[in-house]
């Protein structure tokens, strides 16, 4: 189970790099906001390893007790942070008086920005009691919320580059 964790994060913080760098390449840093939203993007990133560690190997501990609830609540945190601040860097981007992307790329940095917000809103609601008490399979509800909301993260980005580049030919 190590590797397939590490795995698991390793998805999580390539997808941050992915669209990090796709908005720093166009949003300018120097901003002493934008630098407070890189430090914090940053500690984020660097802790979502041990947080998913903690999780991880406390699930498969025989009793899972108020330390692995501790250590998924801060997880979820953890995963909001990320996704809120992504979608504060992509808001950034999507106003209109600073014109710093192409009008035509306005609805697309919108539509990123929106399910963002929409991403942080639900790890932030895993958080809440029931999602830890509710049990599928054994596994607290929680971890299967934030696998779905993973995938309904990378499935709305991949669903947004086929339709930037249209349909490919036959």
């Amino acid at each position: 189970m190590d590797i397939a964790g590490f795995g698991f994060s390793f998805l999580i913080l390539i997808s941050i790099w992915f669209g990090y760098t796709n908005i720093v390449s166009v949003l300018p840093v120097e901003t002493s906001g934008t630098m407070f939203l890189n430090v914090v993007l940053l500690f984020l990133v660097s802790i979502e390893p041990y947080l998913l560690s903690l999780v991880v190997f406390g699930s498969f501990q025989a009793s899972r007790g108020a330390v692995l609830n501790f250590a998924s609540e801060a997880y979820a945190l953890d995963l909001a942070g990320l996704t809120f601040i992504m979608g504060l860097f992509s808001h950034q981007l999507t106003a209109q008086e600073r014109k710093l992307i192409k009008p035509e790329l306005l609805g697309s940095y919108r539509r990123i920005r929106n399910t963002q917000y929409i991403e942080a809103a639900l790890f932030t609601i895993t958080m809440l009691p029931p999602f830890w008490s509710w049990e599928i399979i054994g596994t607290p509800a929680r971890f299967y919320l934030w696998y779905a909301i993973l995938v309904f993260s990378w499935i709305s980005r991949l669903s947004g580059k086929f339709k930037k580049r249209g349909p490919s030919p036959a």
